[in-house]
């Protein structure tokens, strides 16, 4: 079964700020399409290291979850290393 938190929910869990627990959803959502896309066309932590100019050791350390010091800038170099591309979205707060 697969289970959603909301950003803010994340934060009041882990007595965050909120913007904190935007970050780890943002991260783990764009972690999820990588793996997803990397599991589909059976590409390897070498082959999309190469392909997103970072280091194997890099790719292989926030595929398995490690992304505590990971910036967006390199999940997104890995999301369009997989051949996918990024959509966000900004709204009013209610």
């Amino acid at each position: 079964m697969k289970r959603t938190t909301s950003a803010h929910r994340l934060a009041q869990l882990l007595a965050i700020p909120r913007s904190r627990g935007l970050e780890a959803v943002v991260k783990a959502r764009l972690v999820s399409a990588v793996l997803r896309e990397v599991d589909r066309k059976r590409l390897t932590h070498a082959e999309l290291a190469a392909r997103s100019g970072l280091p194997r050791s890099a790719v292989s350390g926030i595929l398995s979850g490690s992304l505590q010091k990971v910036t967006i800038d390199r999940l997104l170099r890995l999301v369009e290393a997989a051949g996918l591309e990024a959509d966000i979205r900004v709204r009013r707060a209610a």
